[in-house]
């Protein structure tokens, strides 16, 4: 079953941006390669049940069993082991890529309180967007009870753009709610 996301990409969304962006080739046109949610865990080292849940979590969220992530190397300072479990990572492909952006973009987002966008600022130069979220209770799928602690979360959405200005049109057109004009220049 093809997601709702990607039949819109395909059906109205490449034709669009292939006329906007005056491309020639079908290759050229933007397309997502995928998205990776990353969650660290500091309070890992102390507390396994922290790492537990987190897990718990992501997989529900994300639909995807995450991979625990370790510390490379000591230290000291920070109180962390070479080869201590210190973040979950998952990164998605395909179909349930487009679910999840589906679900950030049209559930969680305007669960925020206050939301009044998405930084423009936010590209990394190369086409590819990262946004930060304060807490996993936004997506709809973790339930209140269940939580032990608020853990907030890094999503890095990774187009095969070539410029920041040819990934916000692309994403902008996905439905992305960036800041208005007025906003932006508060």
């Amino acid at each position: 079953m093809t997601q709702r996301l990607k039949q819109i990409y395909l059906n109205s969304l490449v034709p669009n941006l292939k006329q906007e962006l005056k491309y020639n080739n079908v290759h050229e046109i933007p397309r997502l390669i995928k998205i990776v949610i990353n969650c660290g865990l500091g309070e890992a080292s102390q507390n396994a049940k922290a790492l537990e849940s987190t897990l718990r979590d992501i997989a529900f969220i994300t639909g995807q069993k995450p991979v625990v992530t370790r510390a490379k190397k000591a230290i000291a300072s920070f109180q962390i082991r070479q080869d201590m479990p210190i973040g979950v990572c998952v990164t998605l492909r395909g179909e349930k890529m487009y679910a999840f952006l589906d679900r950030l973009i049209n559930l969680a987002l305007p669960r925020i309180r206050d939301f009044q966008g998405l930084n423009w600022n936010s590209f990394d130069g190369k086409g590819n967007f990262h946004l930060g979220l304060k807490e996993q209770l936004m997506f709809p799928e973790i339930d209140y009870e269940k939580i032990d602690k608020l853990r907030g979360m890094d999503i890095c959405i990774v187009t095969n753009c070539k410029n920041n200005t040819e990934a916000r049109t692309f994403l902008k057109a996905f439905g992305m709610p960036f800041q208005t004009l007025s906003s932006k220049t508060n």
